[in-house]
């Protein structure tokens, strides 16, 4: 059977990772978190002490940081130099500085390489913001998934870890913010690919999303 690359892009509480995973799952495909890397930069740049618009420092770091996807025992976890940060690359200020970060040409450059090789092979979800227009603009399945900013905002309050640690108030302004950063940045800004597939999941189940996206792929597939 033919081996597919598919991208999956849209901005933060669409329910990308959710749905990447689910149609990778089903496919039998592999499942790569583009955002991870970003925000991978983005900790390690934090831990020592690199300024989001220091090019310069971004590119020694860079020099002598080793991002790797391992599977382990509760899925797909990213580490920096042999050190697990899956879990402390999910914070929001790691978030918002991980968007700045991703807009910094010196990163871009390094991180599309990397992306680039890993995609090679296909069979492959590749899960980003500019996944369709940038890194494979030449993939054979495009999908941009969206929602509402209150819906995504609900989502991600519904994710919190300690709910009263956070406000869903700040949730939200802290997502229109990053929207704003991504969507209006100049160098490969958040949006739908022109032949991408979009779909809207703000009155949608996960299911039902991954159930259009494989009956796009399905139809893909048999058309050779």
């Amino acid at each position: 059977m033919k081996k597919l690359l598919i991208t999956i892009d849209g901005p933060a509480g669409a329910g990308k990772s959710t749905v990447s995973r689910a149609l990778a799952e089903r496919l039998g495909y592999r499942y790569v978190d583009t955002g991870a890397l970003y925000r991978g930069v983005a900790y390690v740049a934090r831990h020592r002490g690199v300024a989001e618009q220091d090019d310069a420092g971004l590119s020694d770091l860079l020099d002598a940081l080793a991002l790797n996807f391992i599977l382990g025992n509760t899925g797909q976890r990213l580490t920096a130099n042999g050190e697990d940060i899956t879990d402390a690359i999910r914070t929001p200020e790691i978030s918002m500085l991980a968007s700045a970060v991703s807009a910094r040409p010196v990163v871009r450059e390094v991180l599309l390489r990397v992306q680039r090789e890993l995609g090679r092979q296909k069979a492959a979800v590749f899960e980003g913001r500019d996944m369709g227009t940038v890194v494979f603009p030449d993939a054979d399945v495009k999908f941009f998934l969206d929602a509402s900013t209150r819906t995504r905002a609900q989502r991600r309050f519904a994710e919190a870890k300690d709910p009263s640690a956070v406000s869903f108030e700040a949730i939200e302004r802290d997502m229109r913010q990053r929207d704003r950063q991504d969507s209006t940045r100049a160098l490969a800004p958040l949006k739908a690919a022109a032949d991408a597939v979009v779909i809207d999941s703000t009155e949608l189940t996960i299911d039902q999303v991954v159930e259009q996206m494989l009956a796009h792929v399905r139809g893909v597939l048999d058309r050779g």
